[in-house]
């Protein structure tokens, strides 16, 4: 008995799916027919939070961009590496929300012929060259600070004070843009989560010029600029290497892909899982195929909706394609081994 194809897709967003389910059956040829259980609907609510979400993104850009510009300026003009080390830090953020702004708008162009997942893997490009960018960016800032260590120039205490305040302003309040999306889409939680850590770094720039105005000591400048580049540095090595995963399609994270085989081995009538593969579609979606060896009868009719929510429910994973193959086949499948893809 040949193997039969079913697809379990749920609504991503846990609105209760409408239906249609087909029961696999022969042919006069004897060939099974495919079964499969199709979610629809994201809901107004999904499509206002869509647009919120798109506002957020666009203030969040302006508010940033007009920043930048008044940073790297005060920067120059107070010979203050500090400031121009917060500036293009805050640059990198300005094209990580665009960037992320431009592969949500992307991902959600509906699929063609030829790409059938649409242009949902843009959000994962994006995320990686946002992560190069920012490098690039630490590795000029850090050269400069370090060249200044030797020789720091006076700095204009007054000016690094005012306007790393209203980068603390400016990065806190387009934080809180992102701040009842930030459950629901990874991408939105990136950003409110970045832009919170910005904050944090234009207050320790707030710290150097007091300590300036205070003390007059020249070196700290450099320094707290070496510190904001490490800063800098740590959550970009990190959102480098979870952007290479997602591209090398890894199993996201927040996902245990032994607890999900487990889950999967439990179901009743299950014999064998094999062939199981996790990964992400985009930021915000995950898919999973997986062969499941059951006995004959098992795959009742709300089989694959039951499966398809609960591994919705507990993993997050939201389009879940499940092969059923019977265990007297009178061939092995050739992806029993765990080592064949």
């Amino acid at each position: 008995m040949p193997a039969t194809l079913m697809r379990a897709k749920v609504n991503v967003f846990g609105m209760a799916p409408h239906d249609h389910q087909h029961d696999a059956h022969q042919d006069e040829h004897g060939h099974a027919q495919h079964g499969h259980a199709h979610g629809h609907g994201h809901g107004h609510a999904h499509a206002h939070a869509a647009a919120a979400t798109g506002r957020a993104f666009a203030i969040g850009v302006g508010l940033n961009v007009a920043f930048v510009v008044v940073e790297l300026v005060a920067g120059v003009f107070s010979e203050s590496v500090a400031l121009v080390a917060d500036a293009a830090h805050n640059f990198g953020d300005v094209l990580g929300l665009g960037l992320a702004w431009g592969a949500a708008y992307l991902a959600k162009r509906k699929p063609s012929e030829r790409r059938t997942y649409g242009l949902r893997r843009t959000t994962i490009l994006a995320s990686l060259a946002n992560a190069i960018l920012l490098l690039v960016g630490v590795g000029g800032v850090s050269w400069e600070a370090i060249g200044r260590l030797r020789d720091a120039p006076s700095v204009n205490g007054v000016v690094v004070l005012a306007v790393a305040a209203a980068g603390v302003v400016v990065n806190g309040g387009s934080a809180l843009l992102f701040l009842h999306g930030r459950e629901r889409d990874a991408n939105v939680r990136g950003a409110f989560l970045h832009l919170m850590a910005d904050a944090a770094v234009s207050l320790g720039v707030v710290v150097a010029g007091i300590v300036i105005l205070a003390t007059g000591l020249r070196w700290v400048d450099p320094v707290v600029s070496l510190l904001v580049s490490l800063a800098i540095l740590v959550s970009t090595w990190s959102l480098l290497r979870d952007s290479l995963d997602l591209a090398l399609d890894a199993v996201p994270q927040g996902i245990d892909p032994n607890a999900v085989e487990t889950f999967l081995e439990e179901l009743p009538g299950v014999v064998e899982v094999h062939d199981l593969h996790i990964w992400a579609m985009s930021t915000t979606e995950t898919a999973l195929t997986a062969h499941l060896v059951m006995v004959d009868g098992a795959c009742h009719d709300a089989f694959l909706r039951d499966v398809g929510r609960e591994l919705t429910r507990r993993f997050q994973i939201h389009h879940p394609t499940l092969q059923v193959e019977p265990p007297d086949a009178p061939e092995e499948c050739a992806h029993a081994c765990d080592d064949v893809l």
